[in-house]
This record gives C-alpha cells, structure tokens and sequence, in this order.
C-alpha cells in the first residue's frame, strides 16, 4: 500500500480491444507511447502490474504470432475515478483501441500478498 496519508485501493481493470479489422495495427503503431505511459506510472506504485492479453495460440504454439486482444492492470489508488481517468487517457483509449463499452473496473481485494 501506498505511504501517503490517503487510504489507497486496488482496482482491477479489463480492457478488451475492439474487434474491427485494424484494431491490432493501431495498437502496435501507438504501443510505445502507451507502454511509456504505463512504466512512469508502474514506478509510481499507481499501476501495480499490467499487460496484454493475448489469444490463446500464443501459448498453444510458439511459432504463431502474439495476437494481442486486450489488456489487464491491477492499480493502486484513492479512488475508482482516479483509475477511470487514467484509462480514459490512456492512447489505447483515446486512438480507439480498447473498446470503451467492455472496459470492467473494479475494486481488487487480494487473498495472498502482492510482490
């Protein structure tokens, strides 16, 4: 948990990426600047841990591409709204790779310690 005075939260969030065709080419042309976004916000403490979501042939055969079709994060925050508005600011976001209608966020109650 944070040091700060405020009491922080855990927030688990699901964001699934639209299903048009081109979805995935707009991830990867916009994938750095996310993961630049996130890894500032993962050395804050306020992202716990993140990352994509793949199909499952990722696993199923080595050889075939990593067909990445959304993505997961567990925060660390004040509020529900504060992980709302950085999702909504995310460049996933805002260049329409997440599908906003599907996006979950809810409070995360762990049942082992986080390392």
């Amino acid at each position: 948990m944070s040091t700060s005075s405020s009491a922080t939260h855990r927030f688990f969030v699901y964001a699934p990426d639209k299903t048009e065709p081109g979805t995935l080419e707009r991830r990867l042309s916009v994938r750095e600047k996310h993961l630049v976004g996130a890894k500032v916000s993962h050395e804050s403490g306020f992202i716990r841990i993140g990352g994509a979501v793949t199909t499952p042939d990722a696993i199923t055969n080595p050889d075939a591409p990593k067909n990445m079709v959304g993505s997961t994060f567990l925060f660390e925050a004040e509020s529900i709204d504060q992980v709302k508005k950085y999702i909504e600011n995310d460049i996933y976001y805002t260049s329409g790779v997440w599908d906003p209608e599907k996006i979950v966020i809810l409070p995360f109650f762990s049942a082992f310690p986080l390392p």
